[in-house]
């Protein structure tokens, strides 16, 4: 199946509006949204010993490179929920979501999409509510996983926040080309608003949640919901989120080689994305070149071994520039798509307790 290939070349002579030094390295973002080539590329960060273990486990199922196959072939590999749950049984302990998360409970429905129904899960804790809902968006470059991959991070949420997740299948590319996935997701987020009190949740403490493509979807829905004058979500939470379309970053070019996320996949990714190279400039997709004033309170997860690393921190530097209420979190030695291994890595366990205290708080306990 034909596709773009994305490489996006940053433009040399503009206004710097932001830089920021770490290691020697300087990443600069331009004022046309470009994110920017530094000079001096540091080596590539090393796994920690337990992330390293989940990475050896996953290679061992014989994932083939998602970019040499179809996306219908992609989305039948194995993938780092598979390893993690080879690595419970490996030590005899248990795989079920229930187990690995008590006092959860799910329920697969549908809800509205933007051209119909969409398959979704959902997720209340124990206890009485009203409670809080997330509408959350699942991770997948727009072109794969599903609320089964990413359950996990979904299920650790409810538990973390003590509120109702809705997890949607949005439609996915290349069959559903952009802009489809952003109009599922703020369909989605109108039928959170519209049904919440139906779900014994609270329609005023509404959230958006999402993993790579997923956070950019939770971006762009909150930005969407602004520009419509729709109740606005309480809090937006993106974890290792898809910012740009420049695959030329720092980061890039430090993880251009990394597990499970490098460049040559996110090439594959927006390539089986978009419509038109036109697209790629789209600010819902390119969110650096979107208008991010007046939004609710943003909690930014970012991980060190992943080639959207200096994304998430370009983002956050943006948003305080537009006057948003952000942090930003990066843990290292952790690669991207770690969130939802709370069972085998304890970054994953502090990153839902950090992220959870953060929608906490913008609940109102």
């Amino acid at each position: 199946m034909p596709h773009f290939v994305v490489f996006l070349a940053p433009l040399a002579s503009v206004l710097v509006l932001i830089s920021c030094a770490r290691s020697g390295n300087v990443e600069t973002t331009t004022s046309t949204g470009v994110l920017a080539t530094p000079t001096v590329t540091p080596p590539p960060p090393v796994a920690s010993p337990p992330m390293q273990a989940v990475l050896d486990k996953h290679a061992s199922l014989g994932p083939k490179p998602i970019e040499r196959l179809t996306p219908v072939e992609a989305r039948q590999q194995p993938t780092l929920a598979d390893a993690v749950n080879a690595m419970l049984r490996q030590r005899g302990e248990p795989t079920t979501p229930e187990a690995l998360v008590p006092g959860v409970r799910s329920e697969d429905r549908t809800v509205n999409g933007a051209a119909g129904q969409l398959p979704a899960r959902i997720y209340t804790p124990s206890g009485t509510g009203p409670f809080p809902v997330i509408v959350y968006f699942h991770g997948g470059g727009f072109v794969i996983g599903d609320k089964d991959v990413f359950d996990a991070s979904a299920r650790g949420l409810s538990d973390a926040a003590k509120a109702i997740v809705i997890s949607v299948d949005y439609r996915l590319a290349p069959e559903h080309k952009f802009p489809a996935a952003h109009d599922d997701a703020l369909a989605a987020y109108q039928w959170a608003l519209a049904n919440a009190t139906s779900l014994n949740g609270d329609s005023l403490k509404v959230a958006l949640a999402g993993e790579g493509a997923g956070g950019n979807l939770a971006l762009a829905t909150a930005i969407a919901a602004r520009d419509q004058r729709l109740r606005a979500p309480v809090h937006v939470l993106a974890i290792y989120p898809i910012v740009g379309t420049d695959t030329t970053t720092a980061s890039y070019s430090r993880n251009a080689f990394a597990k499970p996320l490098n460049r040559a996949m996110m090439s594959w990714f927006l390539g089986h994305t978009v419509r038109t190279a036109a697209d790629l400039r789209d600010p819902r997709l390119n969110l650096v070149r979107a208008n991010l004033a007046a939004l609710p309170p943003v909690t930014i997860i970012a991980a060190e071994i992943d080639p959207l690393a200096i994304e998430a921190r370009t983002l956050g530097d943006l948003l305080r520039l537009a006057g948003v209420e952000v942090e930003r979190r990066e843990w290292q030695n952790l690669t991207h798509q770690f969130f939802g291994m709370a069972a085998v890595l304890e970054g994953a366990r502090e990153a839902l307790a950090y992220t959870g205290d953060r929608l906490q708080a913008s609940f109102g306990r």
